[in-house]
């Protein structure tokens, strides 16, 4: 592949941009790719080419590609190719395309399907969106940084107001506008971004999160125009005090701690798991990945082979919303809020992982190829992380009669990415575990989004914390939202499943519980989607259940089943009559369940302005039926973020998840067949002399 042009700003986030060399893909090229499998470079060329000479022929001028992704097959059709084991018919390969129009009136959209399936691509359809604004793209981003400054209004602006004329020396976050409704909009069209200000003092490496100014710039991306701006009416300091995290400038400022020894992760024979593709397997775990701009790291037809059969879990598993509203009422910061998913894609803020740093042991990279906004292939060559790691005891008894011992050690499989969205990063990781059940865990770091104190406000904010003299930073909320397209033990998808709410419960003092200490688990199966709106609740250790009344345990006689069971999530604090509230409705409750439908993707909405924003508030409210259907599990959880000066400058992970593990699905502990046996490179440490190991090659 050639390298083609690009920004060094772009490069330095994304990584390497390249396109093939060959323009068109053939037939031939496609035919040894799954339908699922990610689009290649060719093929995103190709799809960019189509919609250019389409675009040629019916006088457009100018294209602008916010994204180029696999149009995966309707999910009767995958059904039916696997069904068969893959001798039939194969779904053919398509390409979604989503495509600016700047020069158009109103800058509309058009949505282009393609046709890969052929020797030469060809625009299946293509339909012009008016009054719709796609995601911000992290081009979008530099970009948007460049325009702003490169305003000559804003040049004069910084330099009389606060004496900057570096430009080099100031950052610009931008962020979706917040801005969705008719009723409460301040811009009444465009493409409108907010970006919030900083300033980098004394190195341009400096943290600028730790020096923002009192400007909010508003942008018009279609135009390129700067629009608007806010500020306090008086200037006020700019913080001063320093908050680094960039190696060089910690170890000059406050120099390394010492004393840290190596932990090194050690496969002398490699791994365990084996990988054709994008199909994995790994010690009875199988499963399917793919990557897109939108949700960015996927999972299909997940299962566990379970005496001699693989048995389907889950037929697609996903990250497909987040929302982080923050919690400062006053004006502009009551528009301060990011969809993450919808606004700016998990993918497009993927970044390249690095060996030995984020992934530890024997690794296992996937790349992932995305587009440019000129319809270009663009590479991210290490983005989603694969590696086996020890999970602690997974079993132990002790027979004190006799003091034999057994014992088992837990081990998982790790598949992750890491998206950076502005000042935070996000790391999404999946875990597949010996003892069949799996877990997902979204770790929260990166840098706290920071504002100058109020005007009038003491040292202590009400909606934040004091990071430093004059820094605030204020308290938020983050809510994520997985699409769980369940299979248990159901490969076809039309047996049906049944999804049931479990509750304990104390029993009342009396005849049946003379002593007070009974209590019980309660089953209530969910007839149809309003039923299945639900909150957690820990109180009653409230797990929901998902389950197949057509496959039978074969020690128990009940229905085969995965538990989701729910981390405590906060409420959304934003009142139901906040704009907030309204597109965020999937995060005010962490479980819906809705009869599954190709066209139900995005539970806030395709687009981030604009368009059908009908989400899953309004899916639910038809009141479908969901009992013995082939169904959709959304579950949100999330955190409330009060700021610790701990945080500050880089916070430390902050988890929240989920597991699914199962209920009576197999026919006992599926880890008991581990072979024993203990780990032969551990060493018994010897007080005031290092472990042996260290001894001996002391004396080397």
């Amino acid at each position: 592949m050639a390298a083609i042009k690009a920004n060094k700003t772009l490069n330095s986030l994304m990584g390497v941009i390249s396109r093939p060399q060959k323009t068109f893909v053939s037939t031939i090229a496609s035919q040894g790719l799954h339908p699922l499998d990610p689009l290649t470079a060719a093929e995103v060329s190709a799809a960019g080419k189509a919609c250019r000479l389409y675009a040629d022929k019916i006088g457009l001028t100018k294209l602008r590609f916010n994204s180029i992704g696999l149009q995966e097959p309707p999910k009767a059709a995958m059904l039916e190719y696997e069904a068969s084991g893959r001798q039939g018919p194969k779904p053919a390969r398509q390409a979604a395309c989503i495509v600016q129009l700047p020069a158009e009136p109103g800058a509309a959209v058009a949505e282009a399907l393609v046709d890969l399936s052929s020797p030469f691509p060809t625009i299946i359809s293509w339909d012009r969106v008016e009054g719709v604004q796609p995601m911000v793209t992290i081009e979008d981003c530099v970009e948007a940084e460049e325009l702003v400054k490169a305003d000559k209004g804003i040049r004069a602006l910084l330099k009389d107001r606060y004496g900057i004329t570096d430009m080099s020396m100031v950052a610009a976050d931008p962020w979706f506008y917040g801005d969705r409704y008719a009723e409460d909009s301040k811009f009444q069209e465009g493409r409108i971004i907010q970006c919030f200000m900083y300033l980098r003092v004394g190195n341009a490496q400096d943290n600028h999160y730790a020096h923002p100014l009192d400007l909010l710039v508003y942008l018009d991306m279609n135009s390129g125009r700067v629009l608007d701006t806010w500020m306090y009416p008086d200037p006020p300091a700019i913080p001063q005090m320093k908050a680094n995290y960039i190696a060089p400038l910690v170890q000059k400022e406050r120099g390394f701690r010492t004393g840290e020894k190596p932990i090194n992760v050690v496969q002398p024979q490699g791994p365990s798991f084996e990988v054709n593709g994008n199909e994995i397997s790994w010690l009875n775990w199988n499963m399917r990945i793919s990557f897109n701009h939108r949700e960015g790291l996927v999972f299909h037809n997940v299962g566990y082979e379970d005496q001699g059969r693989v048995r389907p879990i889950i037929h697609r598993a996903s990250t497909v919303e987040i929302i982080v509203p923050y919690g400062d009422p006053r004006s502009p910061f009551h528009k301060k809020c990011a969809f993450d998913v919808v606004d700016y894609g998990l993918g497009f803020s993927c970044s390249s992982l690095s060996l030995g740093c984020d992934c530890l042991g024997h690794i296992k990279y996937f790349p992932a190829v995305l587009n440019t906004n000129q319809g270009e292939p663009m590479l991210i060559e290490k983005a989603v992380c694969m590696h086996e790691e020890d999970a602690g005891l997974l079993w132990k008894h002790v027979e004190y009669r006799t003091n034999h011992s057994e014992v088992r050690r837990s081990r998982r499989l790790v598949l992750s990415f890491i998206a950076t969205i502005a000042n935070y990063e996000y790391g999404f990781f999946w875990y597949f575990y010996n003892d069949g059940h799996i877990e997902h865990e979204v770790k929260l770091t990166g840098c706290l989004s920071t504002n100058l104190l109020s005007p009038g406000e003491g040292p202590n904010p009400t909606h934040g914390t004091l990071m430093a003299p004059g820094l605030n930073a204020q308290v938020h909320q983050h809510f994520f939202c997985c699409r769980l397209d369940m299979a248990v033990d159901d490969s076809r998808g039309g047996q049906g499943l049944t999804v049931s709410e479990v509750n304990c419960d104390s029993m009342p003092l009396g005849p049946d519980n003379p002593y007070g200490v009974g209590f019980c688990a309660t089953e209530t199966e969910f007839n149809t989607e309003q039923e299945a709106i639900r909150e957690v609740d820990p109180r009653r250790s409230r797990v929901w259940k998902i389950k197949n009344p057509h496959s039978r345990n074969s020690v128990t006689g009940v229905p085969v089943g995965f538990k989701l069971a729910p981390a405590p999530t906060p409420p959304l604090y934003a009142h139901p009559s906040n704009e907030h509230a309204r597109r965020g409705a999937f995060a005010t409750k962490q479980l819906w369940v809705t009869p599954y439908s190709d066209d139900e993707r995005w539970p806030a909405g395709k687009y981030p302005l604009g368009g059908d924003m009908a989400g899953i508030d309004a899916w639910t409210s038809l009141d479908r039926q969901i009992k013995n259907e082939d169904v959709v599990v959304w579950h949100s959880f999330g955190v409330t973020h009060v700021p610790r000066v701990e945080d500050w400058p880089v916070m430390p992970k902050e988890s929240v998840g989920f597991h699914l593990k199962p209920v009576n699905f197999y026919d006992g502990n599926p880890g008991i067949n581990l072979a024993p046996g203990p780990n032969k490179t551990s060493r018994e440490h010897q007080d005031g002399s290092g472990c042996e190991s260290c001894a001996a090659q002391s004396k080397l």
